[in-house]
């Protein structure tokens, strides 16, 4: 599958925008904190229209947001495409029946759930969450989200961070990332 890159923005202002913790959560990682960038209403409105761009006329029919920062994202870029907006939770969140998917994590295992009515067959599905680093829980997603019928049109990040290689796990999907971080 190729991989869009498209949007017509500057990275470069908007990376301006977050702050650059070290040593959080723990001592040698340099954390990318997207709070900064939220809490600027010019720069909250390029992100949410740059990420949008990339999908306008795509026939959207669902945005999935992912527990927790997805929900940041997912609400606002579903507003933006004329879709609707379905939460993927950690076990035991969401009230009606779901479905689960078990996946693998670097030092044990995670599970996400769905209501399990949440979508349609054939429905046109985006994924979006605020980081793509490893890639387990974006492909959790996809598989749950493909376990119920959804034809899956892309997944988009705020937030990439390419040394941890997530992409190479979600090569069967389009994957855009806005802000790219390569250290």
């Amino acid at each position: 599958m190729v991989t869009s890159q498209k949007a017509a923005v500057n990275s470069e202002s908007l990376k301006a925008l977050i702050r650059e913790v070290p040593d959080f959560p723990k001592k040698g990682i340099l954390f990318y904190d997207i709070t900064t960038l939220l809490k600027d209403k010019r720069g909250l409105a390029t992100l949410i229209d740059a990420l949008a761009q990339n999908y306008i006329g795509q026939n959207i029919d669902l945005v999935l947001g992912m527990e927790a920062r997805g929900f940041i994202f997912a609400p606002a870029l579903a507003y933006r495409l004329n879709a609707g907006f379905i939460p993927v939770r950690k076990p035991g969140k969401l009230p009606a029946e779901t479905t689960k998917y078990d996946y693998a994590l670097e030092y044990g295992t995670n599970t996400l759930e769905i209501h399990k009515d949440a979508i349609k067959k054939g429905q046109r599905v985006l994924i979006v969450d605020d980081l793509l680093a490893t890639g387990g829980t974006a492909e959790a997603t996809a598989k749950l989200a493909a376990s119920l019928g959804a034809e899956i049109v892309g997944l988009s990040f705020v937030v990439e961070l390419e040394f941890l290689n997530g992409r190479d796990k979600l090569k069967s999907y389009d994957v855009f990332s806005l802000l790219r971080y390569d250290k």
